[in-house]
């Protein structure tokens, strides 16, 4: 089969993103094979067929019938199925098959139209298979009888061009003519009068022939009845009869009368008239009043089915005679059929981040009607991140316009309203859901800037002391949050490692006890990551308390606990009730309430003698010195925190009752005889072992040292428990627990035999070196504190 193509484009328009200006064209014989070649489609586009199938290339029509196919490996265009031109466009001269191929990735579209060329496939057929005529035998050579010629539903050369009479007939012929281009007649011709005495009937056939090649024919069986003097046919008022029905005319309307008129009297002049409707048509959709010729519909009509009928009204009169008019019908349309919104292609979910100007959907509209009942218009309701774009004629597309956020908005539903220009207009709405694909925009963030948490010391392994919290506002894996500890800046002092925390939930761990005398308090950071692709993540501090526990008793620095004898403190009999003995020092490591310390009597030689203050650890005479007390005494304080429960320590001192203070040895109260012999023959044995060293040495230095000697014992200053004080109030400064600085000073002349005690009263706490009121400056050294006050 023989196929012809024609290829029309304009190579200016091949740049445009989306169509060419000018379509391309083929054409095929109809009822072409299934598979039959139409064109070379991907060539004529410039195409490869490898392009085609990466871009997904597929055919759309309008009226969504597949009449094409297009093969994927050659890119060719081939008939899909059976093509009938007669079927699909009726009594057209043209019947183009239009559609559309399109593309995508990118998207991009081209306009086919496919003509359908005639073939002689149809013979000519006359409206009935048998025509009666009563013919009266007056009938004069010439008379002329109108005839139903024959319809071919192809068109051109194939459709009917000739007829003929068979057998040859000597008293008739047939004549076809045309009044114009559109309006073709066929008569029966009367060639010689017939006389009924010798034809009272007769029969004979007449042939339709088209010009196809080979040609085909129809024929209709004439039988004529001579009858005697009916002279005068009807005759109607027009030849052509023109009727405007609008398509949503009612059942049983009144589309229009005809009226025919016969000279004749009596029967042969009254008239009936009957329908004959053009081949191809419906017989039912027309009625007609036999009497009256009024027409009427027995249907409503359909514009977009047929826009227009074609009838024949005969009038046969009462002697045979007969007349024939054409009728047409032009079906007027109204606005009767909403738009029709087809989608081609749709992409939904979209991702967050997609660019502004995206095509997310493709769709095309139409309107059955006609005029500006088919002009449509297309409307989106919500404009603000999408609208729609023209793309190419009754395409549109549905673009992004503006950044999506999914965490704002993580659906859209988008209504498209398609409406005519009708009166009143039809609309007919699409609504296209877009849901928004997650992207991983958004880091954790926690619920609190900063968090602090608080541990007692001595905790247990692993104890959980608080959490973090962070949420993600993403969503699946891009909100997965998951904790660890982040390394703190190189410069800064390393953090804690006894801190944890669940990679899961956030909770956070103390690992092993902490000491609050050690630790006090500590900070990490914490980071919160999602698992998104790459990760994004924030940082939050922790700052971990330890809060303080009763867990050290306190520690006497003054006096000396150790296992050296315990000083004896000297106090004079005439001293009166509050005379300051001496004060018990005591500091606690823990803070808070568990270091405040408050001091008891707890044991005493003669308690109602001594009394000790609560707060400052003072020693004082509670009551003069009668001569019934004892010379020697011996007092336990009782230290104790207020922690809970309260931990507590013991100081033990002894206090000496003296008249007067020249048989004192220091810097200790007197041993028992045996010690104190003991004691001195170890000193005289050191002092010769002394001054027989110097003797050998020098006898020079010996003199010199003799001659210094009176200079320097002249003032010989003793400080009782010097070491252990000094080392005592240093760390008692140090914890704050030492209100008061004491020290005694205690100044034995030279050249007497008896020794001079000063007692001075307590200074306010001082450190570092004071001045004393005699001019002398306390040497930190030797932690000496002169005291200048004299007693009283």
């Amino acid at each position: 089969m023989a196929i012809a193509r024609q290829v029309l484009c304009l190579s200016a328009f091949l740049s445009l993103p989306l169509a060419r200006a000018e379509p391309i064209r083929y054409s095929v014989a109809e009822e072409a094979e299934s598979g039959s070649l139409v064109g070379k489609l991907a060539e004529d586009a410039g195409l490869t067929p490898p392009q085609l199938s990466a871009r997904r290339a597929r055919l759309l029509s309008e009226d969504g019938r597949q009449h094409l196919r297009l093969e994927p490996g050659s890119g060719r265009l081939l008939v899909a199925g059976r093509l009938d031109r007669e079927q699909l466009c009726a009594h057209s001269d043209t019947c183009m098959l239009p559609f559309e191929l399109l593309l995508s990735d990118p998207l991009q579209f081209f306009r086919v139209e496919v003509t359908l060329d005639d073939i002689n496939d149809h013979s000519p057929v006359f409206p009935d298979e048998r025509v009666n005529f009563v013919i009266p035998e007056t009938s004069e050579p010439g008379s002329r009888f109108p005839l139903e010629g024959a319809r071919d539903l192809d068109i051109g050369s194939n459709t009917v061009q000739a007829y003929s009479i068979s057998p040859e007939n000597k008293y008739f012929s047939v004549y076809f003519g045309s009044r114009s281009e559109d309006d073709k007649y066929l008569e029966l011709v009367s060639e010689k009068p017939v006389d009924r005495e010798e034809h009272a009937e007769m029969s004979f056939n007449i042939i339709a022939e088209d010009g196809g090649s080979p040609a085909r024919s129809g024929t209709t069986q004439v039988h004529i009845v001579i009858l005697d003097a009916n002279d005068n046919a009807p005759s109607f008022t027009k030849e052509v009869y023109i009727a405007k029905v609008l398509e949503n005319m009612p059942e049983g309307s009144v589309v229009l009368n005809v009226l025919a008129t016969d000279q004749d009297a009596g029967v042969n002049g009254d008239i009936s008239y009957q329908l004959s409707q053009a081949v191809g048509q419906s017989d039912s959709t027309f009625v007609i009043d036999p009497r009256t010729g009024e027409i009427k519909l027995t249907k409503p009509l359909d514009f977009e089915e047929s826009e227009h009928h074609e009838i024949r009204v005969r009038a046969t009169d009462g002697g045979g005679l007969s007349a024939i008019c054409k009728v047409l019908v032009e079906v007027v349309d109204v606005n009767d059929n909403a738009p029709e919104l087809a989608v081609s292609s749709f992409s939904s979910p979209l991702p967050e981040n997609t660019a502004p100007g995206t095509v997310v959907a493709l769709f095309t509209v139409r309107d059955r009607d006609s005029g500006a009942n088919g002009k449509i218009s297309c409307a989106l309701d919500d404009q603000l991140f999408f609208s729609l774009r023209p793309a190419y004629k009754n395409y549109y597309e549905l673009v992004t316009v503006s950044a999506l956020d999914r965490e704002h908005t993580a659906q859209y539903v988008l209504r498209v309203t398609a409406a005519d220009a009708g009166s009143p207009p039809l609309t007919s709405t699409h609504t296209f859901t877009v849901d928004i694909s997650d992207v991983n925009d958004n880091a954790p963030v926690f619920n609190q800037t900063s968090y602090t948490m608080y541990v007692r010391e001595n905790n247990v392994p692993s104890v959980l002391v608080g959490a973090v919290s962070a949420a993600d506002a993403d969503e699946g894996l891009n909100a997965k949050v998951t904790y660890s500890l982040a390394p703190g800046p190189a410069a800064e002092r390393p953090s804690c490692s006894c801190i944890s925390v669940n990679s899961e939930n956030g909770h956070v761990f103390v690992l092993r006890p902490l000491d609050y005398e050690r630790l006090k308090h500590t900070e990490v950071t914490v980071s919160a990551s999602d698992a998104g692709s790459p990760p994004l993540r924030a940082n939050v501090t922790v700052r971990l308390v330890v809060l303080d526990e009763n867990d050290n008793a306190p520690l006497v620095l003054y006096p000396a606990q150790d296992s050296s004898p315990a000083s004896s403190e000297l106090v004079p009999v005439a001293a009166q009730a509050g005379y300051l003995i001496t004060k018990v020092v005591a500091v606690d490591a823990d803070s808070a309430q568990n270091s405040w310390l408050s001091y008891h009597l707890l044991r005493a030689t003669e308690p109602g003698l001594f009394s000790v203050a609560v707060q400052s650890g003072e020693v004082r005479l509670k009551r003069p010195v009668t001569e019934r007390d004892s010379v020697k005494h011996k007092l336990l304080v009782l230290v104790t925190d207020n922690g809970k429960p309260p931990l507590s320590a013991t100081a033990a001192l002894s206090a000496l009752l003296l008249k007067d203070f020249s048989d004192v040895r220091l810097p200790h109260s007197s041993p028992p005889a045996d010690e104190h012999g003991d004691s001195l023959t170890t000193s005289l044995i050191i002092s010769l072992v002394f001054v027989s060293l110097l003797f050998l040495v020098s006898s020079a230095v010996f003199v010199a040292r003799k001659v210094c000697k009176s200079k320097e014992l002249k003032a010989a200053h003793v400080l009782y428990g010097a070491d252990n004080l000094q080392s005592g109030l240093a760390d008692a400064a140090a914890a704050g627990t030492l209100p008061r600085a004491y020290c005694y000073e205690i100044s034995l002349t030279t050249g007497t035999a008896n020794s001079e005690f000063q007692f001075l009263k307590p200074i306010l706490p001082s450190l570092p070196a004071q001045p004393c009121a005699t001019g002398q400056g306390c040497d930190n050294g030797s932690f000496r504190q002169n005291l200048c006050s004299p007693l009283a």
